[in-house]
């Protein structure tokens, strides 16, 4: 069926959203017919520009939906917040895309993202003082812990079409909060149980066998959020997500209805990264431009600096490994000559060539591998060549699309992406 899925291979904001774009626009291909999350939630930003000038920054919806007939599944990895849903809806219908909810499916056991858990995960954040971790401020990461102390208790989204257990279960999740941190500025559990519950009548909510009846009726792309180097278990933490950022989630649906599927990875030619934590080739003399990214209260600054070779093969091979590569941002490398390659790293007595992925679910690994890294320095090199040669080499894998702007006709392909079955 030539299902793809795509990972962001380094800290988010590589450019998913334009890849996920271009794959359901693409002219004389076989059609994309949805676009499936399989992690994450309401803090993706994955902005698409169209040839006629909009911008949007897709979210929860799939970033193919600009692309006529193209529908969204939250699956039930994805942590799902109707309010949030409700507003970005909005936002698509005033730009010329009406009636988005219409073409959205819900797994009905995808946790539910609510105010309570935003209200809770901003005030640790904020206690966290000088020792922030960088949190989206969406509430994300306090979901899934509360799901994970609480399963029968944790809300999810089969429940709004139930108010008695809906109310129950708010009312269990807001008590335990508030007992935890004080008073949060939240709403009502009736007036979020209202809310919920037209959200259920206006939207399909499904159970786990829809998505195989989805992917046997055609080509599928299942969108990822953030990135590899966030990843919850294969992250540097503590400055991760709680997520799995990897291939696994959408690998595991496609188990489930007996399918396969391509892995394109993504990657810029240089770094970024929204946030504290590690950042080798941080650099903060280069001038990047950055239309849709900056500073902001929850996140921090937004960083920059040069492609970080080590970095991108550690997520490669922690994730699994890749078919192939799509590079973005090829036409802000064209203006900047500046730009080197870090192909090892300069450690307290040693040079580094490569990070070892640890054993699974080791966070007492990945920490120790945070300290190693905060410490670390580059060794730069030129790139020696095109930035497709360079990344193939370090990548070993082809560099199938390349991106020189923000829409689908900035993008080119090259005989790579016929060869993994994602041609029509």
């Amino acid at each position: 069926m030539n299902h793809v899925i795509v990972v962001d291979l380094g800290y988010g904001d590589a450019g998913k959203g334009t890849v996920v774009d271009w794959l359901c626009s693409r002219e004389g291909s076989r059609p994309v017919h949805a676009v499936v999350r399989f992690n994450g939630g309401a803090q993706a930003a994955h902005h698409v520009v169209t040839r006629d000038g909009r911008c949007h920054a897709f979210a929860q919806f799939g970033a193919g939906t600009f692309t006529p007939g193209v529908r969204t599944h939250l699956s039930r990895f994805v942590l799902v917040d109707p309010l949030a849903l409700a507003a970005e809806a909005a936002h698509l219908a005033s730009i010329g895309v009406p009636g988005a909810l219409d073409l959205l499916t819900v797994d009905r056991d995808a946790l539910l993202a609510t105010p309570y858990h935003q209200a809770a995960n901003r005030a640790r954040e904020l206690a966290r003082g000088s020792g922030r971790h960088g949190s989206c401020g969406m509430g994300i990461g306090e979901t899934a812990s509360y799901a994970l102390a609480n399963p029968d208790d944790a809300p999810r989204v089969g429940d709004c079409a139930t108010p008695r257990v809906l109310a129950r279960k708010l009312a269990a999740l807001r008590g335990r909060l508030t007992g935890e941190l004080g008073p949060l500025p939240a709403p009502p559990v009736a007036d979020a149980c209202d809310a919920y519950h037209e959200f259920a009548s206006r939207v399909k909510v499904v159970d786990g066998g829809y998505l195989a009846d989805l992917l046997r009726a055609g080509p599928v792309v299942f969108e990822g959020a953030q990135g590899v180097l966030l990843d919850e278990w294969r992250g540097f933490h503590p400055y991760t997500t709680w997520s799995t950022t990897t291939f696994a989630n959408a690998e595991q649906l496609l188990a489930d209805a007996d399918q396969t599927a391509v892995r394109l990875g993504v990657t810029r030619c240089y770094m970024t990264r929204h946030g504290p934590g590690p950042f080798v080739t941080e650099d903060t003399s280069l001038g990047l431009p950055e239309a849709h990214n900056g500073r902001n209260r929850w996140q921090g600054p937004f960083r920059a600096g040069h492609l970080d070779a080590v970095a991108l093969r550690y997520a490669i091979e922690a994730a699994g490994g890749v078919d192939a590569i799509a590079l973005t941002h090829l036409d802000t490398a064209a203006c900047h000559p500046e730009l080197r390659i870090c192909r090892a790293y300069q450690t307290p007595g040693n040079v580094l060539t490569k990070l070892q992925p640890g054993p699974p679910r080791d966070l007492d690994y990945q920490e120790r591998l945070t300290h190693m890294l905060l410490a670390a320095r580059p060794v730069y090199s030129l790139p020696n060549g095109d930035w497709a040669d360079v990344i193939e080499q370090q990548a070993g894998a082809p560099v199938a699309l390349r991106s020189h702007g923000p829409t689908a006709a900035d993008k080119s392909t090259s005989e790579p992406l016929s060869t993994h079955g994602m041609a029509a």
